[in-house]
């Protein structure tokens, strides 16, 4: 979270998570912000570079995850205070999120960021709400509209109304990093109405990248940085499940980014694409989301969302003091509804199918495919 800023002020499963946060960085849009208004967007595979050998899910994306929706809002203003900023929010299950909840669990590579309602999903290994990934000056107010949300807009995702105004409605988990360097963060852009248009704007199918949502004004590699997402289909002899990952990526310098094992950072000099810094950052943040609809109960989230860790790793990701690298996996392949009084039958996928894909993730890392 925390940057060098320089002086002239502030202008502007184990086997498969790994790949799939490789392919996500290169997604979260880095390119020069004025570059995005004049060239053709284009993902990864586009250029022909594949990375892994899992297949993608049909959208490339953590929507692939079924019941997952994505939506952003996306604040761009230059009259009075310069804005570049705004939210995104992450729907499991189609919206039924408040009435049938998830099991979840979380991992701080380096913990100079927020994000909130962990000490419950600590507890309880429990999410209950969309999540939410904002600046870091707009956490609360995405926060508190997470909890109105339900209450003063429940029609659009049907939450009913013994749900709505229940303590589980109020310990949303809401995600930051910094975007004070392209963005007057100090402003306070972000409003009640900003979060619940993210909300509105949910979808599943594919999802908008790059320069949109809370990723506005992120910076990455000291390219333009953003929202960045991928999957992948993992097959097991009784059935196949999806891994999707989300990013809001915010940190590194670009001497360290590495592609499939490139290490292109090094090749672009600041003479062929300059810097936005004057000197290379101390800090940085990344926001790693990860959703399966696998059977894992939430000690296995907790194991997925600490893999995240080697993904960023293998693109340059070094975990700065300054740098808030938090990440959550949940998974939705239990029902956990709402109000439940006796035992709940639950699925899980044995622990021993994660030893041969922590080993597997270790070879791609000495030898990328």
């Amino acid at each position: 979270m925390l940057y060098n800023v320089p002086r002239w002020g502030s202008r502007q499963f184990g086997k498969n998570v790994n790949n799939i946060l490789f392919y996500t960085y290169l997604q979260a849009g880095l390119m020069r912000e004025e570059e995005q208004t004049t060239m053709t967007r284009a993902r990864i595979r586009d250029l022909g570079i594949t990375i892994g050998t899992y297949p993608t899910g049909t959208y490339n994306a953590i929507t692939d995850v079924p019941g997952v929706l994505v939506g952003h809002e996306t604040i761009i203003s230059d009259e009075g205070r310069t804005a570049r900023t705004g939210v995104t929010m992450i729907v499991p299950r189609d919206g039924g999120i408040w009435a049938d909840h998830a099991f979840a669990g979380y991992f701080s590579f380096n913990g100079c960021g927020e994000m909130t309602g962990l000490p419950w999903i600590t507890e309880a290994g429990l999410i209950h709400t969309p999540i939410g990934i904002t600046n870091t000056g707009s956490v609360g107010i995405v926060r508190d509209a997470l909890c109105a949300y339900p209450i003063e807009e429940a029609a659009r995702f049907a939450v009913p109304p013994s749900i709505a105004s229940t303590w589980t409605g109020s310990l949303p988990v809401v995600a930051e990093t910094w975007d004070g360097w392209l963005n007057d963060i100090d402003a306070f852009h972000v409003t009640k109405e900003h979060a619940f248009q993210a909300l509105q704007n949910a979808h599943g199918g594919a999802v908008e990248e790059g320069n949109v949502g809370g990723g506005t004004g992120m910076i990455c590699h000291e390219f333009k940085g953003g929202i960045g997402t991928s999957s992948r289909v993992v097959k097991y002899p009784h059935d196949s499940y999806t891994v999707g990952v989300l990013v809001q990526s915010n940190y590194g310098n670009r001497r360290h980014l590495s592609i499939d094992g490139v290490p292109v950072g090094r090749e672009l000099d600041y003479s062929l694409v300059a810097s936005p810094w004057i000197e290379p950052p101390k800090g940085g943040s990344i926001i790693i989301i990860v959703a399966t609809d696998a059977p894992l109960i939430a000690v296995q989230c907790q194991r997925l969302a600490r893999r995240a860790t080697v993904g960023l790793a293998r693109v340059g990701g070094m975990g700065f003091n300054g740098s808030g690298d938090i990440f959550l996996a949940f998974a939705t392949g239990n029902h956990l509804p709402f109000g439940a009084q006796g035992p709940i039958d639950l699925r899980m996928l044995p622990t021993t199918s994660w030893t041969p894909s922590s080993r597997l993730s270790l070879k791609r890392l000495k030898k990328p495919s």
